[in-house]
């Protein structure tokens, strides 16, 4: 069973996140825990906690569907101490606020070697800081996001996600979220399904399926192998709605969070009942 949502608003409360993602008739959700652009958020009431968990079990959502994003100023893989502790000690704020809530995953761009070292080191230090988080915490689930490639960010290739996993300690608690239009931008080809089957079969040899957690489903607004950032709706992209059809047939994404960060948030309720209506 395929579970769709969307990155929703959690404008007001953690807790008012699964209320909205009822709204569009979401099965799955994501959401910020705290403000994304800001390295301090006030930490989570009682209220808060007690709150989001009562909504998400009257409306129905698991912890396995929820896929919470932590902030787009971490760098795990910073080059510079300073920095580097700073993003660390926020990553682990991060994972905290999700045990508060009684959530199992992290969702988290792996980061950038600003051009001041190697992929290879960064990568090193990326699976350093996991270790370091996951050591002072006790179950949250940290899910690497794959990215488009853009500047200096690691993380495009199916190799540089399992040379991560291969420094991780703990395999339990590191898994991977595949962004759709990260996957096709950085250069894996989604559109036939000769395509989408090749692609998978890399990801499958490379990093394995038993350690994907989830996915983002964005259609592209740039063209295969640009390394740019861009998401598109559902079918009105450079990737089109086949690729969504074989996913939404594919049970290898059963069970797991799918998550639309497409642009409009006013057609996400159509966009589901359009996903949904692809499976045979």
């Amino acid at each position: 069973m395929k579970f769709i949502g969307a990155h929703v608003s959690a404008a007001g409360g953690a807790e008012n996140a699964p209320l909205n993602a009822k709204e569009i008739g979401a099965k799955a959700f994501a959401l910020f825990t705290k403000n994304q652009r800001q390295w301090y958020s006030k930490p989570l009431t009682e209220e808060n906690i007690n709150l989001f968990k009562q909504n998400c079990k009257k409306e129905g959502f698991l912890p396995e569907h929820i896929l919470p994003h932590d902030s787009y100023l971490i760098n795990l893989g910073h080059p510079e101490s300073e920095k580097l502790i700073k993003s660390q000690k926020a990553f682990l704020d991060e994972l905290k606020r999700c045990e508060q809530l009684g959530l199992k995953y992290l969702n988290f761009h792996p980061g950038s070697h600003l051009g001041q070292y190697s992929e290879s080191e960064c990568l090193q230090t990326i699976s350093d800081s996991i270790n370091w988080a996951l050591s002072e915490t006790d179950f949250v689930t940290a899910v690497i996001e794959n990215t488009a490639g853009q500047g200096n960010n690691v993380g495009y290739k199916f190799e540089h996600l399992a040379q991560i996993i291969d420094k991780v300690n703990d395999k339990s608690r590191i898994g991977i979220c595949l962004d759709t239009c990260h996957a096709f931008t950085s250069g894996y080809d989604l559109r036939t399904e000769e395509a989408f089957t090749n692609t998978f079969q890399q990801f499958e040899k490379l990093v394995g399926f038993q350690y994907l957690k989830g996915m983002h489903l964005n259609d592209s607004k740039k063209e295969l192998a640009t390394r740019v950032d861009r998401h598109e709706s559902i079918g009105k992209g450079f990737i089109g709605l086949d690729a969504f059809k074989f996913l939404m047939n594919d049970n290898r994404f059963d069970d797991i969070p799918l998550i639309l960060e497409t642009p409009n948030s006013e057609i996400w309720k159509d966009e589901i009942t359009l996903l949904y209506s692809l499976e045979k």
